[in-house]
């Protein structure tokens, strides 16, 4: 709360100011902006009192914008807004005000402005320098379906040119499709309920032989599933081997991922409760990076 609505609501300036003093019962956040209770402010408490700090034409962007918007992501760090360029701004401890002749369209989330997803995602990549970090960023829109490649390649060439280099580079290297799939089928588990497989394993046979892929594996109870299945017989036949082997499949396509989600999810519980029940198959899995490192 600021100083104005307090004056208004019949608090004088002497007040506040003994109020917010040493063992008293509110606390001051920024100059003029007021905490009306004496314990560590919360997150979205300095992101209320930053907006009014600076005004309502600040929008929030970076990791807390990508929160708003559902990504699981940290944001400990420093409150980054984005400032219209005609405006003053005064640096404050724990704010990053950047001002900015590109003020995005506000999404407004419980009061607050935010950043949309490409705009927050690249203004966070666009302060890294190591490739695999801008990867990760650039990774968390495309992985939680809040945006797609080209959105993040718009948004990147409209904004500044200078020092947009790497960003630029990791980002045309990107193949969203596997990390856009992924951050479906996690989802999907988290509506199963299922405890977390192995992502994108080989499946090979005790003489280390190959026999196919899983993008999921439960190797306790030997447990598969393939969710970016093509049509017909694209994938090849290597899931007619696994099944040999006594493994339990599931099989399904990315758009059964994010059209069907709830009849995915049940499958997997039935399956999975049919893998418990009978013989683990005498294979062993081989891990590979996952593509799903923004979860």
């Amino acid at each position: 709360m600021n100083l104005e609505q307090l004056r208004r609501a019949g608090v004088s300036d002497r007040r506040t100011r003994r109020l917010c003093g040493p063992g008293g019962p509110w606390r001051r956040l920024h100059p003029g902006v007021v905490l009306l209770r004496n314990t560590n402010p919360t997150r979205q408490h300095l992101l209320h009192a930053a907006i009014v700090r600076y005004g309502s034409k600040v929008v929030i962007t970076g990791a807390d914008a990508l929160r708003a918007h559902g990504v699981k992501c940290p944001a400990a760090g420093e409150i980054e807004l984005l400032v219209p360029d005609f405006c003053r701004v005064t640096a404050r401890s724990g704010i990053r005000a950047t001002r900015t002749s590109r003020m995005p369209d506000p999404v407004l989330v419980d009061g607050l402005p935010f950043a949309p997803p490409a705009r927050a995602a690249l203004d966070l990549a666009r302060a890294e320098s190591d490739p695999a970090q801008i990867r990760q960023l650039l990774t968390l829109p495309l992985y939680w379906g809040l945006c797609d490649r080209q959105q993040l390649l718009a948004e990147l060439e409209a904004g500044p040119q200078r020092g947009s280099s790497a960003v630029r580079k990791v980002l045309r290297r990107l193949d969203e499709g596997p990390i856009r799939a992924h951050g479906l089928a996690t989802r999907v588990l988290d509506a199963a309920l299922l405890p977390p497989p192995a992502w994108d394993v080989t499946i090979c046979d005790r003489r280390g032989r190959r026999i196919g892929e899983a993008d999921a594996w439960w190797d306790e109870i030997g447990l598969a599933w393939q969710y970016r299945c093509g049509p017909g017989t694209a994938g090849g036949f290597s899931h007619l081997a696994l099944a040999a082997t006594g493994i339990v499949l599931v099989r399904c396509t990315v758009h059964q991922l994010r059209k069907v989600p709830r009849d995915v999810a049940k499958e997997l519980v039935q399956a999975y409760g049919d893998a418990a029940r009978t013989p683990r198959p005498r294979v062993r899995a081989l891990t590979h990076p996952s593509i799903g490192g923004a979860a």
